[in-house]
């Protein structure tokens, strides 16, 4: 079974070896000199089923990015799924925990969850709502379910800071329902909560990687292409049915990653069921990764460091 924990301490060296073979740090296609370059629509290089594991205080969830299949995509650590009508599964929930130098995004679909941190920021995250959270220098926090009629449902995705934006003040961005871009582009019905589509941007604002994230339905045999940044990682999950992505049609179903190649441009489709999926995009950062625990840091010395720094109360600054 692999926990946070013991993802987060293996090796950057480890980690991003295979990377080079998805594509994701270094097959960096050069730039085209070309006044009019056509348009490459991203394929499916990798595709990784979601795995069980327990993590919190014995939370059950499934995991795509961070387990053995798939460590990292850079610049992102982690992507888990909680999805359960069972209270004993999820109310254990996330207690007080420590982090630095990523990024947290939590999206929740159904339930509700309380959040907490050492900023002072404290308040609800319902369904349909989106929070990304910006560790930086240091903060303490908590996530705690509601025991909701029909489960919890929601993701959380851990995004990694570049060197310089690693020491920077925590920021809380809570997006509420209401708050996050509705639209429709083509064929699919669309929710933007950072980045740009077709001119209308999403709320998450001022991020160092400059995400793009967006939750796709498509109806059965519908389609739609969206433009991403040719040079960021992407990739696709898939929410709910079945969903043919990229130039080749690569079929994927509920519970799928799919790392996708670089290019301008990703198409999906769906046939005889409808589909729901998350594309998510980024800047690559390139650095050197050094893990431990709630801790991402570039060097082993940062992370012992934080070890000391939270255990003697240093962690969280005024």
């Amino acid at each position: 079974m692999t926990t946070r924990r013991s993802f987060l301490t293996t090796t950057a060296a480890a980690l991003t070896a295979p990377l080079s073979q998805l594509g994701c740090l270094a097959d960096r296609p050069a730039a085209s000199t070309a006044s009019a370059a056509p348009v490459r629509t991203r394929t499916v290089t990798h595709l990784v089923d979601a795995r069980p594991t327990i993590e919190g205080a014995g939370v059950h969830l499934r995991r795509s990015l961070g387990s053995a299949a798939l460590p990292m995509l850079d610049p992102f650590l982690l992507l888990d799924e909680v999805h359960s009508e069972r209270p004993d599964d999820f109310m254990a929930g996330f207690p007080t925990h420590p982090h630095r130098g990523f990024e947290t995004v939590t999206y929740v679909l159904q339930g509700a969850a309380h959040h907490r941190d050492s900023m002072g920021n404290h308040g609800v995250l319902s369904a349909g709502s989106a929070q990304w959270m910006t560790a930086g220098r240091g903060l303490v926090h908590s996530e705690m379910p509601e025991n909701t009629a029909g489960g919890m449902w929601l993701f959380q995705f851990w995004v990694n800071l570049p060197r310089a934006n690693k020491w920077v003040a925590p920021r809380y961005q809570d997006i509420a329902p209401e708050r996050i871009v509705e639209t429709h582009r083509e064929d699919a019905r669309v929710r933007l909560v950072a980045g740009t589509l077709d001119g209308r941007t999403g709320p998450v604002q001022g991020i160092a990687t400059a995400p793009q994230m967006m939750d796709l339905s498509l109806d059965a045999r519908g389609r739609t292409s969206v433009a991403v940044a040719p040079d960021h990682t992407a990739f696709v999950y898939v929410i709910e049915g079945r969903v043919k992505v990229g130039a080749d049609e690569a079929p994927m179903r509920a519970g799928q990653l799919g790392v996708l190649s670089r290019g301008g441009r990703v198409v999906a489709k769906t046939d005889g069921e409808r589909g729901r999926f998350l594309l998510v995009s980024a800047r690559p950062l390139g650095e050197p990764v050094a893990r431990g625990g709630p801790f991402v840091m570039n060097t082993d010395d940062e992370i012992r460091q934080a070890w000391d720094d939270y255990r003697s109360g240093r962690l969280v600054q005024p």
